[in-house]
């Protein structure tokens, strides 16, 4: 998926937004709608396509403040976007964190909180918010913002490096992977034998790469020399997991796996970004980048545009999407799992992230077309 960073690329936004909505479908349990995500039918899953994205679109936004405005103006810009992220975050821990408490209590199933979590805030508040402040604490399906926080916090210093030595970045980037993966280095989070579910570490090599991916640009077609043999090891390694995936929800697959296959693969770790889920979400992004070029017809094609809307609005999405996938838990709960009830919560939480993104794009239109004639009344 890479491109000009001069050109734009209205992928990003759309597989953005497809990854926004993959995660609320996958984080409603028992939900038959997220069989159209990507996470059963392979290693990887929508975390990875938003995590590159970020990291490509950051290359896109801050190397050309850089360049125009210099290193110490594009870094203020950054931490000022983390500081946002992170006051995201907190509110969203604060609501979420009472949405969970209203349904406990109002359907009288206190198990709710130990499932998302939240028996540190009872057992022991005020530890609870100080270790939630940084961003030690959290219930579950809140782990991507503060993983995000922690690779842009650290972009500052990245930045002028991967514009000038992408590849230098890669490789830095594949090391601290490897190191970590070997020694097994993590963030401590609350409580006390707990670690962070997305290793910072280890992820900010999907991260890095996507940033790479935006300066390379047009440099990558270098790779099409080998177009052929990367397709072919990029569809059979799609298939190898795609039954893989299969077999754990198919018992009659999974007897048709060797054993010496299930100790070498076996367990798939999410947390440090095992490498099977790395390759798989790259296998993934070659095709896409074969099939779906930057200036491909369809892209415009109206269809799209809530997909759009919604990667542009991506913050807003990700918490609305979090309050809707536990609504959309208890709504489907309340109806026994019926696949109707989970058809219905799916598409009614789709239409409103559409709806809050085209809002939101309304807002941003409005400011944007209010500067210029502040800007008029001023002089």
């Amino acid at each position: 998926m890479a491109a000009a960073a001069s050109v734009r690329d209205i992928r990003l936004d759309l597989f953005r937004g497809l990854a926004l909505w993959f995660i609320f479908l996958d984080h409603i349990p028992t939900n038959i709608v997220s069989w159209l995500t990507v996470r059963n039918y392979g290693f990887s899953d929508a975390t990875e396509i938003f995590v590159y994205i970020s990291g490509y679109t950051a290359v896109i936004a801050y190397s050309r403040m850089m360049a125009r405005d210099g290193w110490t103006r594009a870094a203020a810009r950054i931490y000022r976007r983390v500081w946002q992220l992170y006051v995201a975050h907190i509110l969203l821990f604060v609501a979420f964190s009472a949405q969970i408490a209203f349904v406990s209590i109002a359907r009288d199933t206190p198990a709710l909180i130990e499932e998302m979590e939240l028996l540190g805030l009872g057992q022991n508040p005020y530890r609870a918010i100080l270790e939630a402040a940084l961003l030690k604490f959290r219930p579950v399906n809140l782990d991507v913002l503060p993983l995000y926080i922690v690779l842009l916090a650290a972009f500052p210093f990245v930045l002028p490096v991967v514009v000038r030595w992408p590849l230098a970045v890669i490789a830095a980037s594949l090391v601290l992977y490897a190191v970590t993966c070997r020694y097994n280095w993590s963030l401590p989070a609350y409580p006390d034998e707990k670690v962070w579910y997305f290793n910072p570490m280890a992820w900010q090599v999907v991260f890095h790469v996507g940033a790479a991916c935006a300066v390379l640009g047009p440099r990558l077609a270098w790779l099409d020399r080998f177009r052929l043999p990367l397709t072919v090891l990029a569809v059979a390694f799609l298939v190898f997991s795609a039954f893989i995936a299969l077999s754990w929800h198919y018992n009659p697959l999974e007897r048709l796996i060797p054993a010496w296959v299930s100790r070498q693969i076996y367990p798939i770790d999410k947390t440090n970004i095992d490498i099977l889920r790395f390759v798989h979400f790259l296998a993934i992004a070659w095709l896409v980048r074969l099939l779906v070029p930057i200036d491909a017809p369809f892209l415009k094609w109206p269809v799209w545009q809530p997909l759009r809307r919604c990667g542009e609005a991506s913050l807003l999405i990700f918490c609305i999407g979090t309050f809707l996938a536990l609504s959309g838990q208890v709504i489907v709960g309340q109806h026994e799992d019926s696949i109707l009830s989970q058809i219905v919560v799916s598409i009614a939480g789709i239409a409103i992230m559409s709806s809050a993104a085209y809002v939101a794009a309304w807002f941003k239109a409005g400011e944007t077309a209010g500067a210029p004639r502040a800007a008029r009344a001023a002089k």
